[in-house]
């Protein structure tokens, strides 16, 4: 229910895990507390159940993003661009033996390029990095 979200902390290069949809609440609860994670969540009655939860109401990611700075106290300019979107995993600087892994298109960019170490996707600094970081800067200097 907050995939969206994690994939914006990542982008802030935050450690952040997701729980399959469809996982029961003590196997949430269960895993929040042996990988000592701070638990966010939609779910009024598992945030009921987790001293430490925050409970995010709003319905748009722009006011999950300023509820969850708030709660957690998330520094959205963090590390940018250094964990993997998709798996969580941090992301290293592409060789240059792999740079042909990169687009033509993209290679003529100042960099870095990087590439993550579980899954293969590789990073750019493309004009989507420049909208996203905007959106970073945005959240991490909103008034509460």
């Amino acid at each position: 229910m907050l995939l969206g979200l994690a994939r914006w902390t990542r982008a802030a290069g935050h450690d952040t895990a997701v729980v399959e949809s469809d996982a029961p609440d003590p196997a949430v609860l269960a895993r929040a507390a042996s990988e000592r994670r701070k638990l966010v969540t939609r779910a009024r009655a598992l945030a009921e159940r987790n001293a430490g939860a925050i409970l995010l109401t709003g319905d748009t990611l722009d006011e999950q993003a300023a509820a969850l700075a708030g709660g957690a106290d998330l520094d959205w300019l963090e590390a940018p661009f250094t964990r993997c979107l998709v798996d969580n995993q941090p992301l290293r600087t592409v060789e240059p033996d792999r740079l042909p892994d990169i687009p033509d298109s993209a290679r003529s960019l100042s960099g870095p390029f990087r590439t993550c170490p579980a899954c293969g996707r590789s990073y750019w600094p493309g004009s989507h990095v420049r909208r996203m970081r905007a959106r970073l800067e945005r959240w991490a200097t909103a008034k509460p």
